[in-house]
C-alpha cells in the first residue's frame, strides 16, 4: 500500500469522526427556558441584560440551552416576575430585589442601601465579602436563586423644579421617589408618589409632581425631564442599584451540571456587560445634555439637609434589624465590608480624581 493511500485513509477517517461529532452535538438535547423581566422593550440597558445572558447562554452550549424573553409588554406584569419565577409559570426573571420588600423585607438590601456601597465594592462583597450566599439563602425559601444582573452605578438624586437649601423645602414637595429613599423622605413631610413610567413627564410638566428620581443620564435622557426641572442632584439613596436574575431552584437543578455553569457564566457576563453600557450610555448623555441644555444646574443637597437624611435612615434601619434578625445580619455584613472596603476606594478612585480635576 503506497504512502498516498495510508494519508487518504487517515484523512477519510478523521472527516467521518468529525462528521460523527457534530451529529452527536446535533442531537443532544435541548433545554429550552422562559424569561420574564420587569422591563419594557425600550428600556435599555435593563432589557439588554436579560437578551444578553440568553444570546451568552446559548452560544457557550452550543444551542442546548434556549432561553426566551419576554419583556413586560408581553406579560404584562412587570412586578409579577417573583410570583411567575417562584410557582413556575417562568423559569428565570430579570428584576430588582428590593421590588419584593413586601413580599420579604430580606430581600431588600441586595439591591442597593442609601449611603451604602458603590458598584465595585458591591461586586467585590457578592462575589468575595460572602454577599452572594446571603442573598441566596434569602431567596431560598421562595424556591429560588439570585444571582446579580446588572448595576447602574450611582443614580442621581433626581430633577427638581427648584432649589433646596434646607430641611424646611422638603415640607410639602411632591416628589417621586419609591422605595426606602421613599420612606426616608416622607419623614421630612415629602409628598411622596409612585407614578407610571408613561405619566412621569406630564406630571412634571403639569406640576403634579414638583420632583423625581429616575436613574441618571443614560435613562433619563429620553424621558426629557431636563426640559423642565433645571436642578438636577448628585446621588445619595443608591449609590449602586443592582439588579437581579432570578432563577427556579427546581428548574436549574433539572439542568445538567455543565448547563448550570454555562447559565451561571452567562448571568455574570450579562451583568458586566450592563454595568459598562449603562456607564457608556450616561457618559454620552450627559454630554449631549451639556451641550442642548447648557442651563442644567447640577447640585448637592446641602450639608444640613444630609445630615437630617442619614439621622432618619438610621433610625428607621434600627427599627427594621430590631424586628428582622436576617436583615440585620445582611446589613451588618454590608457594612463591615464597606468600612474596609471604603478606605482603599477613599485613597484609589477618590482622591485620583479629586488629586486630577
Amino acid at each position: 500500500m503506497s504512502q498516498k493511500t495510508n494519508v487518504l485513509k487517515v484523512l477519510a477517517l478523521v472527516v467521518l469522526s468529525v462528521g460523527i461529532t457534530t451529529s452527536s452535538f446535533a442531537k443532544e438535547k435541548v433545554y429550552k427556558l422562559k424569561l420574564a423581566t420587569t422591563w419594557g422593550t425600550s428600556a435599555s440597558p435593563l432589557i439588554d441584560a436579560a437578551k444578553n445572558m440568553a444570546k451568552y447562554a446559548n452560544e457557550m452550549s452550543n444551542g442546548r440551552l434556549s432561553i426566551k424573553v419576554d419583556s413586560s409588554n408581553k406579560h404584562k406584569s412587570p412586578f409579577g416576575v417573583f410570583d411567575m419565577v417562584k410557582g413556575g409559570q417562568y423559569d428565570i426573571a430579570h428584576s430588582t430585589s428590593y421590588f419584593w420588600k413586601g413580599k420579604d423585607i430580606n430581600t431588600l438590601p441586595f439591591t442597593t442601601m442609601p449611603f451604602g456601597m458603590t458598584a465595585p465594592e458591591q461586586y467585590a462583597w457578592f462575589y468575595h465579602g460572602g454577599g452572594l450566599n446571603l442573598m441566596q439563602k434569602a431567596y431560598k425559601k421562595h424556591g429560588m436563586l439570585s444571582f446579580p444582573g446588572g448595576n447602574t452605578g450611582v443614580q442621581m438624586g433626581g430633577w427638581f423644579r427648584k432649589e433646596i437649601n434646607s430641611v424646611e423645602d422638603l415640607k410639602g414637595l411632591k416628589m417621586r421617589i419609591p422605595g426606602f429613599a421613599g420612606e426616608i423622605m416622607a419623614k421630612h413631610g415629602v409628598l411622596v408618589t409612585n407614578i407610571a413610567p408613561g405619566e412621569l413627564y406630564t406630571s412634571l410638566e403639569r406640576g403634579t409632581i414638583d420632583a423625581l428620581e429616575w436613574v441618571g443620564p443614560s435613562m433619563d435622557i429620553t424621558m426629557g425631564f431636563h426640559k423642565i426641572a433645571p436642578y438636577y442632584y448628585t446621588g445619595w439613596h443608591e449609590p449602586g442599584a443592582e439588579t437581579q436574575f432570578l432563577v427556579n431552584i427546581k428548574k436549574m437543578n433539572k439542568l445538567p451540571k455543565d448547563l448550570q455553569k454555562i447559565l451561571t457564566l452567562s448571568m455574570k457576563l450579562a451583568a458586566f456587560d450592563m454595568y459598562t453600557q449603562n456607564y457608556h450610555m450616561s457618559a454620552l448623555a450627559w454630554d449631549k445634555m451639556l451641550k442642548e441644555y447648557p442651563g442644567i444646574k447640577v447640585k448637592s443637597l446641602p450639608k444640613e439637609v444630609m445630615h437630617s437624611l442619614k439621622k432618619v435612615n438610621d433610625e428607621l434601619l434600627a427599627k427594621i434589624t430590631k424586628d428582622n434578625p436576617f436583615v440585620k445580619e445582611i446589613l451588618d455584613s454590608q457594612n463591615a465590608y464597606m468600612k474596609k472596603a471604603r478606605e482603599w476606594t477613599k485613597i484609589s478612585d477618590y482622591l485620583y480624581i479629586k488629586d486630577n480635576l
